[in-house]
């Protein structure tokens, strides 16, 4: 079962970015851990990350045109802004998991609001890197129970 990671702008810079709101952890650990534990729950997790709306959406389209089973998305900001990401995944109807890292709803208000929760099976929101390992489990055992 192939799972994808799509996560958006800024999410490079984790680790020296604001890391009293992301964490310590780069981009690049934070996926390494999540690829071992996608080969232990028996699926394959193709990870990705763009700074640019168009790509993610592009991104979307293709994991729904090649078979993949389910997304986790850390839209980044992109979160509070695009109704497009949003259609793409209404569009494809892909079972999808929303993370991120902070609490987006302890934060300015702008950011309170997801586009993305409403299309979304769920959203994990505050638990840093952590977030990332639930969505992982909490969508495989969605996709199983599917199946």
């Amino acid at each position: 079962m192939k799972i994808w990671l799509l996560n958006g702008p800024n999410l490079n810079l984790l680790g020296q970015r604001e890391p009293h709101h992301y964490g310590a952890q780069t981009l690049t650990s934070i996926t390494t851990e999540l690829t071992r534990l996608a080969q232990t729950l028996g699926v394959t997790l193709t990870c990705h990350q763009s700074n640019h709306e168009g790509v993610l959406i592009d991104w979307v389209h293709e994991a729904w045109e090649t078979g993949v089973k389910g997304l986790i998305l850390n839209p980044g900001g992109y979160t509070h802004t695009s109704i497009a990401l949003a259609d793409a995944l209404r569009a494809t109807a892909l079972p999808t998991l929303e993370v991120h890292l902070s609490n987006i709803h302890a934060r300015e208000t702008f950011r309170h609001h997801s586009y993305i929760a409403p299309v979304a099976l769920g959203q994990i929101s505050g638990l840093g890197a952590q977030g990332y390992v639930l969505a992982l489990q909490g969508l495989v055992k969605h996709l199983n129970s599917e199946a």
